[in-house]
């Protein structure tokens, strides 16, 4: 996507909506803001006229309902000083309280509306602002009094500003009792900003391009969040605008058994799915690729939703990983993951961040934890695809952990796990636990792996203080996978090695 006349194209100070606008907004048009109280119109309008503000361009703010100093004092919250942006509070003073000053005879609006209209020219005679914000339409629509009014009333606005070479955004908060959407035909683009209540944890909001007329531009929901600093905005994102191609290599765990089993390793820009129940090594076999990778001097990333991040550098340390020595040299980042609090779009775009900044190798531990951070399950794989499809299209080998709900053998019916997203991952690495002579002991297994042939043998495997070791083809067992094996079928349980 491109839009061509990029000469015109204005920055709303916040990139990622910059980026879902393909360039920004194309100067000189009138925009509608829209969305209910909360989701953050009047912090976007205020990051518009900052930039603009920032470029030297005449901005200005009118208000309807907010006073100046509830204005500066929310602008003084996210770090900004207003004082290139002119503020003008065009609301009703004190005396509307005086039942004598109350009209009697002729209706408010006809007296208001007109009235609120020639401040408001006045303001933009005054300063000749080349981006202009009005706060809100719901106050000019319950003057009006009537959809005709207040449609014409709109007009009007906009073909005023239009002559005088001003960009305008429009907020509407959607308190109007009829739920009026004209304005949205009148509009050259509208955005609508939207708060999602979750069960548990913090609101989740989104941002949708509801029109951009002639102009190309991301759609789909964006996730955002309001921070100190203003808006932060995570385009969807859509991995096909980023393909590439190129040779991939074999990267090696540094255990050579291991790489046997893999048919010499996992290549880059796959995504390998390591699976099992809890407890049989998934984490450490992930933390074995990072800690290869780091020793080759290649950098990684490691997204943690369940272990605590201390815990992981003292349980490797202890496996003779020196992945403390990895952070210290920045070739190893770990980022502490809390599912509640992160919304998908926010989290793909730190992954996209940590790929962009050179990491090889990427981890997201568990699958589980990032289950638990898309409210709707039944979009967790198209999330998951466009993340993997773009780490592979940049030669990111990612490693997913996925934990099996059952301790023994296949996973239960109807429980969801992690194998229900197997069929995105390139590659899948099975761990499983196996009763044999009274003692539990461990197995590997390569389900898939689309890079290389492989074996297709299981294989005993065990972690101890020397790290991770490949054993022997267990070719005396039967029924491994179903976790109580049998020799060769014939009833007996074989003794423990």
């Amino acid at each position: 996507m491109d839009n061509t006349d990029q000469t015109r194209l204005l920055s709303t100070g916040i990139p990622g909506l910059d980026s879902i606008l393909i360039g920004g907004l194309l100067s000189e048009r009138l925009y509608l803001i829209e969305g209910p109280p909360g989701t953050g119109k009047t912090t976007l309008a205020l990051q518009f006229l900052n930039e603009g503000a920032r470029r030297g361009e005449s901005v200005l703010y009118v208000t309807l309902a907010e006073t100046e100093v509830e204005l500066r004092g929310a602008a003084l919250s996210h770090g900004w000083d207003m004082a290139d942006i002119h503020i003008e509070a065009i609301v009703p003073n004190e005396d509307i309280l005086d039942p004598s000053q109350q009209y009697t005879i002729f209706h408010p609006s006809e007296i208001e509306l007109g009235s609120t209209t020639q401040r408001i020219l006045a303001a933009i005679e005054k300063h000749k602002p080349s981006r202009f914000a009005l706060d809100s339409l719901s106050e000019l629509q319950l003057l009006a009094d009537s959809p005709l009014r207040y449609r014409r009333q709109v007009l009007a606005l906009k073909q005023y500003l239009a002559s005088r070479s001003c960009t305008t955004l429009l907020i509407d908060d959607r308190t109007s009792p009829d739920g009026d959407l004209q304005v949205r035909s009148v509009a050259h683009g509208v955005i609508a900003l939207e708060l999602l209540k979750q069960p548990y944890g913090n609101e989740r909001r989104q941002m949708r391009i509801v029109k951009y007329r002639g102009v190309a531009c991301r759609g789909g929901a964006h996730d955002y969040k309001i921070t100190s600093g203003g808006l932060a905005v995570f385009p969807r994102l859509v991995a096909a605008e980023s393909r590439q191609d190129g040779q991939r290599r074999q990267l090696s765990s540094g255990v050579a058994e291991l790489d046997a089993l893999l048919g010499g390793g996992l290549e880059e820009g796959m995504s390998t799915l390591i699976s099992g129940p809890p407890g049989t090594g998934k984490s450490t076999l992930a933390a074995q690729f990072v800690h290869a990778a780091t020793m080759r001097g290649e950098q990684c990333a490691m997204f943690l939703f369940e272990e605590a991040r201390h815990n992981l550098l003292a349980r490797t340390a202890v496996l003779g990983m020196d992945l403390n020595g990895a952070v210290a040299a920045q070739l190893l980042s770990i980022q502490q993951i809390d599912p509640a609090e992160l919304s998908p779009g926010e989290f793909s775009q730190t992954a996209v961040a940590a790929a962009e900044r050179g990491a090889r190798v990427i981890v997201i531990d568990s699958l589980n934890g990032y289950m638990n951070a898309v409210p709707d399950e039944r979009f967790l794989n198209t999330y998951l695809h466009e993340l993997l499809t773009y780490l592979s299209q940049h030669g990111v080998l990612t490693l997913l952990v996925g934990v099996q709900q059952s301790m023994f053998g296949m996973p239960n019916a109807g429980v969801p796990t992690s194998a229900d997203a197997s069929y995105v991952a390139d590659n899948i690495i099975m761990l499983r636990y196996f009763e044999v002579g009274g003692e539990v002991q461990q197995a590997i297994s390569i389900f898939k792996k689309r890079g290389s042939p492989h074996p297709r043998s299981i294989r005993r495997f065990q972690i101890g203080e020397d790290g991770i070791a490949i054993g022997p083809v267990l070719s005396d067992f039967q029924g491994v996978l179903t976790g109580v094996p049998v020799v060769n079928g014939n009833g007996h349980r074989p003794a423990a090695s």
